[in-house]
C-alpha cells in the first residue's frame, strides 16, 4: 500500500547555480550552490521512476519520498533561517510569493492534462473519481484523503488516480504553513530576552516536534499502516530532521574531518540503497524503518556541508546527477499520470512497456522546465510579492475549478423505475446477456453505496471493533433465531435475508465485520498491514454471541482469497489455502456444536474489473463488462470444501449470477456488482425469492 507514490519535488534556491566563482566551493548548509544536493534529487526521484517502472531490484524505491522530505527540512529551514538572522524578519508573503511562483504553475499544467486525458480514456464513474482527486491535489489535502481511504496503489486501474502522487507535495506545504510561524514566534521571544541566538533554541524545538512526530509514526504504523503512510504527523519528523542539519552552523560542519565527511556520505548513500533495494511493499512503513533512508540522507547533506571533494559528492556533483536533479519536480509531476492513464489504456501493459512509459514521460517534464518552470521563475514581472501571491491563488484556483469541471461535464443516465428494474426475474425470459441499456438501478456513480440497510444502520462492524454487537432484524419477539455471520461476503445477502426474516416471523441476528473472515485463522489485514487480532477477537465474541443466543439457523459467509498468517508472515499456496480452510471447517463445527443448524454461502466470482465504472462507458455495449465464470473462479473455493468437510449445506449464487457460465455485468436493468466483488442491494433484493427456496423449510 505504501510504496507507490514518490515526493513532491521543489526546487528550492539553496541548489540553484550561482554566478559567483566561490558559490560551488561554499559548504556552508544552504550556502550558495550545492551540486550534491541537486545530484541527491536524482537519487530520490531516480529510485522513485524505476520503481514505478516495475524494476524488481528497486522492491523499495519508495523511500525516495523521505529523502525528499529531508531535502525539503534542511532548504527551506535554512533559507527562512538565514533570512531571520540577516533582516531580524521573515517576510510570509514573500516566503509564499516564492514558493507559489516555483511549484505552482507547474502543477496547474499537469492537473489540466489530467483532466483533459480523464475525459479523453476514463469512463464517467473514473472521471468522477479523478474530479475529487484534482481539488483535493489543487487545494493540497490530497494526502488526508488518501490516508481515510488508506488506498492500496499497486492496484493500478481504477483504483489508481493519476493525481495521487501530490499527497507529498500536501505533506510539505501543511508542514510550511506552521513551520515559518514557529520560527518568527522563537525569533520575537529571543529578541524580547536579550537577543539570545536563535538556532539552539529553534533546534530544540525541531527535535521536539522530530520525537513526537518520530513515536507516532512508529506507533501508527504498527496500527493502521495505510493511512500512517499518508498522514502529515507520520511525517513531520523527516523534514524536521533535514531542518535540524540546517540549523547546525557551517562553521561547525567544516570542522568535520575530510576522511570522516567523506565516510559519512558513502555511508549515507548506502543507507539510502539498502531501503531501496531491501525494503518492499511489505516492509511496515514510514515507522521505525523510515530512520534508514531519513538518516541516510542526513548524512549526505552533512558531509557535503564539510566538504565537496568527497567521493560521494563528487558522483552526486556529476552533470547528469544535477541534469536528473534540476527537472526533478517537473519529471516527478509527469511520471505517475503516465503510468495511470498507460494502465487504463492498456490493463495489461508489461512492466518492460511500463519503463518505457517512465522513460518517455521525460519528454513533458523537460518541457515543462524550460517552457513554464524556470521562466515563470526566473520572471521579473512576477517578482513582486503581490503578483506572485495572486500567480499562486491563480493557479490553485484553476486546479479546483478544473475538479469541478471535470465532476461537472459527467454524463448520466436516467435511473429504472421499479417496473423496469427486473434485475433476476430477467432470467426467467432470458439468460442471454444483456446487451445495452437506457436506464439502470442503480445509476453507476451510485452503486458502491447501493449496500445495505445493515451498513447504514452502523450494523456491520469496522475493523477496528473487536465485540460482536450485531443488529436484530424481522421479529424481534419470535422463538427462531437465525443468525448471518461473516464479512462483507456475508452482509451482502442481507437485504434479501431481512425480507425473509420479515415474511417468516424469523428474528434475524446480523454479526458481520469488515474483512474478517469467520474462519478460526489470523489473518493479513491489507489496510492496516499487519496481523488482523481485531477479526480474531471479534469473532470469537461472535461464536460465544451465537451460543448464547441459542441460533436455530446460522448462515455463514466469506471471502475466500484471504491471506493467513502463521509467525508475524503471510501464508501463501497450498499452505494458505490448507490454514484457511481448516479455520473454516474448524468454525462450521464449532457453531454446529453449539447446537444450530449451518448452512453456508458459496463465495461468489469475482469480476476483473470494476463493474459500475465499466457499465458507465460501455452502456451500448454491455458485453464488453461481462466475463466468464471460471475467470471469476480463479481462487481456492476454501468456504466450500471446508462446508463438504463438516456436513454442512452450501448455497450457491454462482448460477444466479453467471447464467450459462457468463457474468453479465447487468441483469434485468440493474447492475449486479458493487466495489469490486460485492453484489448491489438492488440486485440481491430481486434475489429473495430465489434466497428463499433455498434455505431450509424447517426454519421458522
Amino acid at each position: 500500500m505504501h510504496g507507490q507514490q514518490a515526493p513532491a519535488l521543489e526546487a528550492h534556491d539553496p541548489t540553484e547555480r550561482r554566478s559567483q566563482p566561490d558559490a560551488q566551493r561554499a559548504a556552508g548548509p544552504g550556502r550558495g550552490f550545492r551540486p550534491d544536493v541537486e545530484g541527491l534529487r536524482a537519487v530520490a526521484v531516480g529510485v522513485v521512476l524505476l520503481y514505478h517502472a516495475g524494476v524488481p531490484l528497486i522492491s523499495g524505491g519508495y523511500v525516495g519520498v523521505d529523502v525528499f522530505f529531508v531535502i525539503s527540512g534542511f532548504l527551506i529551514t535554512g533559507l527562512l533561517v538565514r533570512e531571520l538572522e540577516r533582516s531580524g524578519r521573515i517576510s510570509l508573503t514573500g516566503f509564499y510569493a516564492r514558493r507559489a511562483r516555483r511549484l505552482l504553475p507547474s502543477t496547474a499544467v499537469v492537473l489540466a492534462a489530467v483532466a483533459l486525458l480523464a475525459w479523453l480514456l476514463m469512463s464517467p464513474v473514473e472521471r468522477k473519481t479523478v474530479a475529487k482527486d484534482l481539488a483535493a491535489a489543487a487545494l493540497y489535502v490530497v494526502n488526508w484523503q488518501q490516508a481515510s481511504l488508506a488506498v492500496d496503489y499497486s492496484a493500478l486501474g481504477a483504483e489508481a488516480s493519476p493525481v495521487q502522487h501530490f499527497w507529498s507535495l500536501a505533506v510539505e506545504e501543511q508542514f510550511y504553513l506552521v513551520w515559518p510561524l514557529l520560527i518568527i514566534a522563537i525569533g520575537w521571544w529571543c529578541t524580547r530576552r536579550g537577543g539570545k541566538a536563535v538556532r539552539p533554541r529553534l533546534a530544540v524545538a525541531l527535535g521536539a516536534i522530530a520525537v513526537a512526530s518520530f513515536a507516532y509514526s512508529v506507533h501508527l504504523t504498527q496500527q493502521e499502516a495505510g493511512a500512517a503512510y499518508f498522514s502529515t504527523f507520520t511525517r513531520g519528523w523527516e523534514l524536521a530532521v533535514g531542518g535540524l542539519v540546517a540549523l547546525v552552523p557551517a562553521d561547525a560542519w567544516r570542522r568535520l574531518p575530510g576522511r570522516l565527511a567523506g565516510g559519512l556520505a558513502l555511508a549515507g548513500l548506502a543507507a539510502i540503497a539498502v531501503a531501496a533495494f531491501g525494503f518492499s511493499d511489505e516492509t511496515p512503513f514510514p515507522g521505525s524503518a523510515a530512520a534508514l533512508p531519513v538518516l541516510g540522507a542526513a548524512a549526505i547533506i552533512a558531509a557535503g556541508a564539510a566538504a565537496q571533494d568527497t567521493a560521494g559528492a563528487k558522483l552526486l556533483g556529476t552533470a547528469p546527477m544535477r541534469y536528473v536533479g534540476r527537472i526533478s519536480y517537473s519529471w516527478y509531476l509527469w511520471h505517475w499520470p503516465a503510468v495511470a492513464f498507460a494502465t487504463v489504456k492498456w490493463p495489461g501493459i508489461t512492466t518492460a512497456q511500463l519503463a518505457v512509459v517512465v522513460a518517455a514521460s521525460w519528454v513533458p517534464a523537460a518541457l515543462t522546465h524550460k517552457l513554464v518552470e524556470n521562466p515563470v521563475r526566473v520572471s521579473r514581472a512576477l517578482a513582486p510579492v503581490g503578483r506572485g501571491l495572486v500567480l499562486g491563488l491563480a493557479c490553485t484556483a484553476a486546479g479546483a475549478l478544473l475538479g469541478w469541471l471535470t465532476w461537472a461535464t459527467v454524463p448520466t443516465m436516467k435511473l429504472a423505475d421499479p417496473s423496469q428494474a427486473l434485475g433476476a426475474a430477467a432470467l426467467q425470459d432470458s439468460t442471454k446477456v444483456q446487451e445495452s441499456a437506457s436506464v439502470l438501478s442503480p445509476l453507476p456513480e451510485d452503486a458502491d453505496a447501493d449496500e445495505g440497510a445493515v451498513y447504514g444502520n452502523g450494523c456491520h462492524a469496522g475493523q477496528r471493533d473487536t465485540e460482536a454487537e450485531g443488529c436484530v432484524y424481522g421479529d424481534k419477539k419470535s422463538d427462531t433465531t437465525v443468525a448471518l455471520f461473516g464479512d462483507s461476503h456475508a452482509a451482502q445477502f442481507s437485504p434479501a435475508l431481512i425480507t425473509i426474516a420479515e415474511e417468516r416471523g424469523w428474528r434475524l441476528l446480523v454479526l458481520t465485520k469488515s474483512a474478517c473472515t469467520p474462519a478460526k485463522v489470523t489473518i493479513y489485514n491489507r489496510q492496516y498491514e499487519r496481523d488482523y487480532t481485531e477479526c480474531d477477537d471479534w469473532r470469537a465474541s461472535a461464536v460465544e454471541r451465537i451460543a448464547a443466543e441459542k441460533a436455530d439457523l446460522v448462515l455463514v459467509g466469506n471471502r475466500d482469497d484471504q491471506a493467513a498468517m502463521r509467525g508475524g508472515d503471510k501464508l501463501d499456496g497450498d499452505d494458505n489455502t490448507a490454514a484457511l480452510r481448516d479455520g473454516m471447517a474448524a468454525t462450521l463445527r464449532e457453531l454446529k456444536e453449539n447446537g444450530a443448524d449451518v448452512t453456508a454461502f458459496a463465495d461468489i466470482p469475482y469480476p476483473p474489473q470494476d463493474i459500475p465504472s465499466c457499465v458507465s462507458g460501455a452502456t451500448d455495449q454491455l458485453t464488453d463488462c461481462a466475463f466468464p465464470l471460471r475467470e471469476g473462479l480463479g481462487y481456492e473455493q476454501v468456504t466450500t470444501e471446508a462446508a463438504k468437510r463438516t456436513g454442512v449445506d452450501v448455497i450457491d449464487l454462482g448460477p444466479e449470477l453467471c447464467p450459462g457460465g457468463t457474468c453479465p455485468a447487468v441483469i434485468g436493468n440493474v447492475i449486479v456488482y458493487r466495489a469490486g466483488e460485492h453484489i448491489t442491494e438492488t440486485y440481491m433484493q430481486t434475489l429473495t425469492g430465489w434466497l428463499n427456496d433455498q434455505l431450509p423449510e424447517s426454519v421458522g
